[in-house]
């Protein structure tokens, strides 16, 4: 029986540190199978010097260690409370080697949940924005003046009808709270401080030189503006253009990909067996439907584990209902909230094992890689000497504001299969850098008036970031490359050629075309 016992408490309190990827796959048929549904699921599902090179990735990417990770500590990183002590490795690089483009996606900040425990009281929480609450920001009162200002930005389609501010006292459902804005004035001032020495954008930016996306969810539009209020060095309503995603996969014109699909009905049948074989959870559940009067099918319906995150971020008591006859009454506990999460970490073992979820990914993802890819092979060109400039700049700065069902496939498609699940206001960064000139072979040197050797471009290459963490060598593209090499980064061409062809050899294509319309195997 101790021996018994000692193994329950290691699994609730085992796990790697993608802790709560099932909030976005909680529940069978939550995650939508064809990008309309993608949409009409937002209501359903949300879930977000060369010193640098060799910086440790353990936060991101964790090491095996001797003590587990505790899940409750895991729920707190996901909370993501804003803090100003965080070390960014944007903007790091070797000496001499040139900034040529960024490109961010980030996940919205902290919501209230998108769903309501039945029979008890919705968390006490004010999604209008105010100095005098906490957390707040420097930033605070300026960016509220400015966004009242945002009719003279060009807005597409429905966009310009979403509200700029999160503004209720009482938030309702999925709205962004003032902690998601502060999140993310935070990200755009830190990206802001690390590139500015590298004159990534000039106080007078071009509007040519910015695009900005998002969903058409008051969440990703205000965290997209909180984000470029701290980023831009002059925030022009007149020079801004926000441009829709109707998908939350990104995926523009090229959505469609029955393959993709398949793959992701596979992964929800995977998901069901797993989580109705747990016998713990199932205990869990009920114990928890019988405290609050409710059926156990009632209870997971409502989701309860995204409400009581929200709990948790916000520093408030779990759920409570008086004693009935309908129920035993009582309090959701801690002990509770963990074993869902144990049996979310043994979800997210299974889902890497099985790989549907990965093939899944790749084709979900590769639309918005393949753009990216080009943006950055478009820049590089550009930038080689000689070359004439587009009116008004080239397309130096990309930011994309989604949820955590487009980054979670995104980390999954580059390969970090290890990263950590998504936390609010998550961000991952795409550097494209140029090595300095050589003559002849050699670094460029100063000339003498008589010496007429002529200087080659650099070589260009890419940095992949996430929150904050240089991840190149561990995504698929670069896993291999030798960190010893002449050249200390990764040469755009590898991200290219697995973009275009390498990252389908998973599900056994060449193509994009080929992999959709091909019967997964």
């Amino acid at each position: 029986m101790l021996a018994r016992n000692r193994f329950l408490l290691l699994v609730v309190v085992g796990g790697a540190a993608l802790a709560i990827i099932s909030l976005s796959l909680q529940f069978l048929n939550l995650i939508p199978t064809n990008p309309l549904a993608e949409e009409q699921m937002f209501q359903a599902v949300d879930g977000d010097a060369g010193v640098a090179l060799g910086k440790s990735r353990k936060r991101v990417l964790p090491v095996p260690h001797t003590q587990e990770p505790d899940p409750i500590s895991e729920a707190y990183g996901y909370c993501n409370t804003p803090n100003h002590t965080e070390q960014a490795w944007e903007g790091h690089s070797p000496a001499d080697y040139k900034l040529l483009s960024v490109q961010v996606m980030i996940r919205h900040g902290d919501r209230y949940p998108l769903y309501s425990i039945p029979k008890t009281k919705r968390p006490a929480i004010d999604c209008s924005l105010s100095i005098n609450r906490k957390p707040s920001h420097p930033l605070m009162t300026s960016f509220i003046s400015h966004m009242g200002q945002g009719g003279r930005g060009h807005w597409e389609s429905t966009l310009g009808s979403v509200p700029r501010l999160p503004n209720h006292s009482a938030c309702e459902m999925g709205e962004l709270t003032q902690t998601g804005v502060v999140q993310h004035l935070h990200n755009g001032q830190v990206l802001h401080q690390a590139y500015k020495h590298h004159n990534l954008l000039p106080f007078d930016w071009s509007p040519h030189q910015i695009w900005v996306e998002t969903t058409g969810k008051s969440r990703t539009l205000q965290s997209g503006l909180s984000f470029l209020y701290g980023f831009l060095p002059n925030f022009d309503w007149t020079k801004l253009t926000v441009h829709h995603q109707w998908s939350t996969l990104f995926c523009g014109s090229t959505c469609d990909c029955p393959a993709r699909n398949k793959y992701l009905e596979e992964e929800q049948r995977r998901q069901y067996r797993l989580r109705v074989a747990d016998t713990e959870l199932e205990r869990t559940y009920a114990d928890m439907a019988r405290t609050l009067g409710l059926l156990t099918r009632q209870l997971r319906a409502a989701n309860p584990i995204d409400s009581l995150l929200c709990h948790l971020c916000h520093g408030l008591s779990f759920p409570c209902v008086p004693t009935g006859e309908t129920g035993t009454g009582g309090c959701l506990t801690m002990a509770q909230f963990a074993v869902i999460r144990r049996q979310q970490l043994d979800d997210e073992v299974e889902r890497r094992r099985v790989g549907l979820y990965h093939k899944y990914a790749i084709l979900a993802m590769y639309p918005y890689l393949n753009r990216t890819a080009s943006k950055m092979e478009r820049v590089a060109k550009s930038s080689e000497a000689g070359r004439r400039s587009r009116a008004g700049g080239e397309e130096v700065f990309t930011l994309s504001s989604a949820h955590d069902v487009t980054m979670a496939p995104l980390l999954s498609a580059l390969g970090l299969e290890e990263a950590k699940f998504p936390r609010f206001a998550a961000r991952v960064v795409f550097e494209l850098w140029r090595s300095p000139p050589t003559t002849q072979g050699l670094p460029k040197k100063r000339t003498s008036k008589g010496d007429k050797s002529k200087a080659k471009d650099g070589e260009v290459f890419i940095r992949v970031l996430y929150n904050g963490e240089d991840v190149t060598f561990h995504t698929s593209f670069c896993r291999s490359h030798d960190r010893h090499a002449s050249q200390p980064l990764c040469p755009l061409k590898n991200f290219l050629s697995f973009v275009r062809r390498d990252m389908f050899s998973v599900v056994n294509a060449t193509s994009y075309q080929e992999a959709c319309y091909k019967r997964p195997g």
